[in-house]
C-alpha cells in the first residue's frame, strides 16, 4: 500500500464529493450561482456597482463625474468574469489572505488600466466585507432558486399533473395503516402531491432576498464621518434595490440571514413532500400497481437478471434526506451571530450549494423515475376485486341515511357491517346477498347492488382534474 498512487496529486484534480463527480451532470447548473467562483463573480459585480452608484450619486463630495465609457468598460470587465479573472484573484488573495480584499485590489488595478485610478478609493468605500458578501450571497441564492431549482420543481409538478390527468379515472384500492381501505383513483392520489407541492412552491416563489450595506456594525458610522450631510440609508436602499434585492434597514455587521432560514425551511418542506412521493411510488411499484419501463442495456441487479430496481426513487429519497439535513443545519446556524458578528456563517454559507445540489439531484431523479412508469391496471383491478369488504363503509352509510329518514330496521348499521366484514373476506355475491336482507328502500338497494369496489371512488376523478387545472392555471 505504501507505493500506491496518491490520487489527490493527479491532474486534473479529482473530486471529493459526488455532486462534482458522479452526479455533476445533474448539479452543474448550480455552479454558475453557488460555487466559490460564482461568489467571487458576484462580489466583483457588487463592488463595481457600488463604485458606480457612489460616483453617480455624488454622495462622496469632491469626486469627479464618472465617464460613461468608464462605466461601460467596468461593467463589461465585471461581466466577463472567467478563468483568467479567477487566477488573478488567486494571485491577489495569496498576498492579502483575504478574499474580499483581493476583489477590491483587482478592481482598483482595472481602474488604473482604463485611466480611472483617481477614483479608485471609491472602491469598497465605507464597506465591511459582510456588506459585499451578504449581497453577493443573496444574488447567488436568488439566481440558483429562480433559474435552476424552481424550474426543476415546476417540471416535477408538471410530470405529476400529467400523470394525475391520465390516471384520473383509474381506480385503486387505498391502504390506510397498510390495510385495504375506501378506494380512490391513482390520478387523485397523485393530485394530492400536486396540491401539496404547489403550495410550498408558492411560498418559495414569494421569497424576499434581503441585503444591506451599512458598515462595520450597521450604523453608517464611517459614512457620516467621511461624508456628512448625506442620507446614507437612502443611498444604501437605492443601491440594494438596484441589485434586485429587498433592503434590510436594521442590522448588525451582518445581514441577519433570517430570509435564508425562511427559504431553507420552505425548501426543506418541499423536499419532505418529495420524500413522501418517493416512498409512495416505491411502495406502489412493490405492489405492482406500477411497472417500470426497463432502460435498454441497463442492469437492475448484478446477480438477479429479472430485476428492475426502483433506483430513481431510492436515489431521490436518500438525496432529499441529505439536502434536508444541510438545509435544517443552515437555517439553525445562520439565524445566530454572537453580538455584532461572528464567522460561523462564513463557512456555513459555503455549503448552500451542496444543500441545493442534493435537492436538485433528487428532483431530477424523481422526474426521470416518473417518466419510466406504466400503470398496471390488471394488478389494480385484481386487488379491488379481492376486497369487496371495503364496501361495508358505503352500505352502513346508506343505512345511516335511511335511519335518519325514519326507515325501520336501519339501526346499528356499523355494528351489523362490522360483524359481517371484520377479519373476513367477503366477495361480491355475498355482499349483495347481505344487502338484500336489510330491508332497504328499493332505490337504495338498487344503488348498492350496482356498486363495486372499482366504482366506489366518489369524486376522486373530479378532484384530480380540478387540481390539475388549478396547477396549469399558474404556468
Amino acid at each position: 500500500m505504501t507505493n500506491r498512487v496518491q490520487l489527490a496529486q493527479l491532474d486534473p484534480a479529482l473530486t471529493l464529493g459526488p455532486l462534482d463527480g458522479r452526479y455533476r451532470a445533474d448539479t452543474a447548473p448550480l455552479i454558475d450561482y453557488l460555487s466559490e467562483a460564482a461568489l467571487n463573480r458576484d462580489r466583483l459585480h457588487v463592488e463595481a456597482e457600488w463604485f458606480i452608484h457612489l460616483a453617480e450619486s455624488g454622495a462622496v463630495r469632491g469626486t469627479r463625474e464618472l465617464l460613461e465609457d468608464e462605466k461601460t468598460q467596468l461593467r463589461a470587465w465585471a461581466a466577463g468574469f472567467d478563468g483568467e479573472t479567477i487566477d488573478q484573484l488567486k494571485t491577489f488573495e495569496a498576498v492579502t489572505v483575504h478574499d474580499v480584499k483581493a476583489v477590491e485590489y483587482s478592481i482598483k488595478e482595472f481602474l488604473d488600466q482604463i485611466g480611472a485610478g483617481d477614483l479608485s478609493e471609491l472602491v469598497h468605500f465605507c464597506c465591511t466585507s459582510e456588506d459585499v458578501n451578504n449581497l453577493s450571497y443573496a444574488l447567488g441564492v436568488k439566481g440558483a432558486v429562480q433559474d435552476v431549482w424552481l424550474p426543476a420543481a415546476r417540471t416535477l409538478i408538471d410530470a405529476l399533473s400529467d400523470m394525475a390527468e391520465q390516471l384520473a379515472d383509474v381506480p385503486l384500492l387505498s391502504h390506510t395503516h397498510g390495510q385495504p381501505a375506501t378506494p380512490s383513483t391513482m390520478g387523485k392520489e397523485i393530485a394530492v402531491f400536486v396540491h401539496r407541492l404547489r403550495r410550498q412552491l408558492t411560498r418559495i416563489e414569494g421569497t424576499e432576498f434581503l441585503g444591506k450595506i451599512n458598515g462595520a456594525t450597521g450604523t453608517y458610522a464611517a459614512h457620516v464621518v467621511a461624508s456628512p450631510g448625506v442620507d446614507w440609508p437612502v443611498v444604501a436602499q437605492k443601491f440594494v434595490e438596484h441589485l434586485g434585492l429587498t433592503f434590510n434597514p436594521v442590522t448588525t455587521q451582518i445581514e441577519s440571514h433570517d430570509w435564508q432560514a425562511e427559504l431553507f425551511a420552505d425548501m426543506s418542506r418541499f423536499n419532505r413532500i418529495c420524500h413522501n412521493l418517493a416512498t409512495d411510488m416505491w411502495t406502489y411499484i412493490s405492489m405492482e400497481y406500477f411497472t417500470q419501463i426497463p432502460v435498454e442495456g441497463a442492469t437492475g441487479s448484478s446477480t438477479m437478471p429479472h430485476k428492475v430496481n426502483p433506483i430513481r426513487f431510492e436515489n431521490a429519497e436518500a438525496n432529499l434526506e441529505i439536502s434536508n439535513a444541510l438545509l435544517d443545519s443552515l437555517g439553525a446556524t445562520l439565524t445566530t451571530s454572537r453580538l455584532q458578528r461572528d464567522l460561523t456563517d462564513s463557512t456555513t454559507q459555503r455549503n448552500i450549494g451542496v444543500a441545493f445540489g442534493h435537492s436538485l439531484l433528487a428532483l431530477n431523479n424523481l422526474i426521470k423515475g416518473l417518466g419510466r412508469l406504466e400503470c398496471n391496471t390488471e394488478a389494480l383491478d385484481a386487488d379491488l376485486d379481492r376486497n369487496w369488504e371495503v364496501l361495508a363503509e358505503a352500505i352502513q352509510s346508506v343505512m345511516r341515511a335511511a335511519f335518519l329518514r325514519g326507515i325501520p330496521g336501519m339501526d346499528n348499521p356499523y355494528e351489523k357491517l362490522k360483524e359481517l366484514t371484520r377479519g373476513h373476506r367477503v366477495d361480491g355475491p355475498a355482499l349483495r346477498e347481505f344487502v338484500g336482507t336489510l330491508g332497504l328502500p328499493d332505490e337504495d338497494a338498487a344503488r348498492l347492488a350496482d356498486l363495486s369496489p372499482a366504482a366506489y371512488v366518489g369524486l376522486a376523478a373530479q378532484l384530480a382534474r380540478t387540481e390539475v387545472t388549478a396547477w396549469r392555471a399558474t404556468r
